[in-house]
């Protein structure tokens, strides 16, 4: 989980409206700083100051490539980002909240923006589960109300990815949806750009990671090399190649060897690209 650190809407400041739609004009300098950044935090900050920015001062992004009908997968392999109380966003995942909130159910099953109006709506009616009404109470007890929720489009079954944006208590959903009128399709495309960009850095949950010895011998069994071919490239014994595999087996929490290559593949942790520096125009 990370924490950003970008300054809330000051509420004392009378110049200073909940809903800003002054701050959407520079969109392009925050997608260019965003499609620049070279580490998971740079992209979360940059995210993170522009949304507080239009009045978002609090975001919930989850992804996940191991979806199935039934789960997300291993909480432990999960990529969770927000800028909401550690003590909540902790409390969220514990409770499993992360998978019964009515807004979460939405986004597996569809893609695109949603208003957290019908939530509210489907929960005085009394329409919802237990469960989703347990997720809808424990954010109504920390000020998560109103707001507005982007689901992203995957490529596969197994991806999943979305975000929850979320406004100031103060805030009327009223307001919000009168922001995302106008500016909605803005606001998702900085959203979009941004989890496009996330999911391509490397991430191994809340697990340790590889060592570099570790991402080196799964790269070489990827490129299908055996464990005497790697022996010889590392200038090591097949005992020790053996050893760094197994201990990336333990570190990734799969059985075999092919499925650690697939999992550290998936988490980019294999096959690192060198630094480069961006070509300007």
């Amino acid at each position: 989980m990370l924490k950003n650190h970008a300054n809330p809407l000051l509420k004392n400041d009378p110049t200073e409206l909940p809903l800003c739609r002054d701050s959407l004009p520079n969109l392009l300098d925050a997608i260019e700083s965003i499609i620049q950044s070279r580490s998971i935090e740079c992209i979360w900050r940059v995210l993170t100051e522009r949304l507080a920015g239009i009045g978002f001062t609090r975001i919930v992004y989850g992804f996940t490539r191991y979806k199935t009908e039934q789960s997300f997968g291993d909480p432990e392999d999960l990529m969770i980002l927000s800028n909401a109380d550690e003590c909540y966003v902790e409390d969220f995942i514990r409770l499993g909240h992360y998978r019964n909130g009515p807004m979460v159910r939405w986004a597996t099953q569809n893609t695109g923006a949603q208003s957290w109006r019908q939530m509210a709506q489907d929960f005085a009616a009394g329409r919802l589960n237990d469960l989703e009404r347990a997720a809808v109470i424990f954010n109504k007890e920390h000020g998560i109300t109103v707001g507005y929720t982007i689901s992203f489009y995957e490529s596969s079954s197994r991806l999943k990815g979305a975000i929850g944006l979320v406004a100031e208590p103060d805030v009327d959903q009223r307001e919000v949806d009168a922001l995302w009128a106008d500016c909605g399709r803005e606001i998702s495309i900085l959203c979009n750009v941004a989890h496009l960009k996330l999911t391509r850095m490397p991430f191994q949950g809340a697990r340790r990671p590889l060592t570099d010895r570790q991402r080196e011998v799964l790269g070489w069994v990827g490129d299908g090399k055996t464990t005497q071919d790697i022996a010889v490239i590392l200038g090591l014994t097949p005992a020790t190649v053996e050893k760094h595999l197994r201990l990336a087996r333990q570190a990734l929490d799969v059985e075999t060897t092919a499925q650690a290559v697939l999992k550290a593949a998936y988490q980019n942790q294999i096959f690192p690209v060198s630094e480069q520096v961006p070509a300007t125009a």
